[in-house]
């Protein structure tokens, strides 16, 4: 029994170990391929190549080639990026599970800031408060604001200062802060377990059977991975902020949150709009 705090010991480490490492896999095929999209150069002359580019790498040069429609013969070796995102959740949340949920009584609630808040009623409302976000957003999603550049950002913007303000007042600032990138990272999952990979699968199930491809998959599928690569700078701020308690022990920690979100969002998108050579 005295060999148990060490295997427990073991276990969060190689759970932390392996999250950050399937999040780093995850981040990093995000962002290869949304940049390929803005970087490849449109093929006016062929129908079926839609852009086009060479890559150098490690004394190699490689062809790629974005198709407007389904190959011919598809490859056995047909790669999907799937894995990289589910492990990172999976990880996620089982380390959310063993460290914070298990220890809720002193991780997650902090009587000063609500004393009516009992531990179980704190892990209901993580719970909720994550799949309450997903359906908020995919909802938007789904409806017409997401076809205006300005109202849909903004929306959202607001939509995430109200919960993040909400949760300060009902966990310890620094769970409530951690929260907010959990829901984030969440989201970012849901994207691809709901929207992204489902849509794919579709698609290619089209191409195989010889049925018209339905292009507003494809369309959904890209501007969902689109919010994923915009807010992925946000979210791994959050998550590293556990290291900097004068952020999140702040009484305007939601308002540093919201400044954050802005400012890394427009980052991100200006790197996506350098890509393509847009001002």
């Amino acid at each position: 029994m005295e060999f148990l705090p060490y295997i427990y010991k073991w276990i969060e480490i190689l759970l932390r170990w392996s999250h950050v490492m399937f999040a780093i896999l995850w981040i990093g095929n995000s962002f290869l391929f949304n940049y390929l999209d803005n970087k490849l150069e449109k093929n006016k002359i062929s129908r079926e190549v839609d852009a086009e580019g060479i890559l150098q790498h490690s004394g190699w040069f490689y062809r790629v080639e974005r198709l407007n429609v389904a190959p011919e013969k598809f490859s056995k070796n047909l790669i999907i990026f799937k894995w990289q995102s589910y492990l990172t959740f999976i990880t996620g949340m089982l380390l959310l599970i063993i460290i914070y949920y298990a220890n809720a009584k002193i991780l997650m609630i902090d009587k000063r800031i609500n004393e009516n808040i009992t531990p179980l009623i704190g892990i209901g409302i993580s719970i909720f408060s994550i799949i309450g976000s997903w359906l908020i957003y995919d909802l938007i999603c789904k409806s017409k604001l997401i076809n205006n550049k300005i109202i849909f950002p903004v929306a959202l913007v607001i939509i995430g200062a109200v919960i993040s303000f909400y949760l300060t007042k009902i966990f310890g600032p620094r769970f409530a802060f951690l929260s907010v990138g959990v829901i984030l990272g969440c989201i970012m999952f849901f994207n691809v377990f709901f929207v992204i990979i489902p849509n794919g699968k579709n698609i290619t199930s089209s191409a195989l059977n010889e049925k018209e491809l339905d292009l507003n998959l494809s369309i959904s599928a890209k501007t969902r991975s689109i919010h994923n690569n915009i807010i992925t700078f946000l979210v791994l701020f959050v998550m590293l902020s556990g290291h900097a308690s004068f952020i999140w022990i702040s009484q305007y920690n939601w308002i540093i949150l919201l400044l954050l979100a802005i400012i890394l969002g427009f980052i991100r998108h200006f790197f996506n709009l350098k890509a393509k050579k847009k001002n």
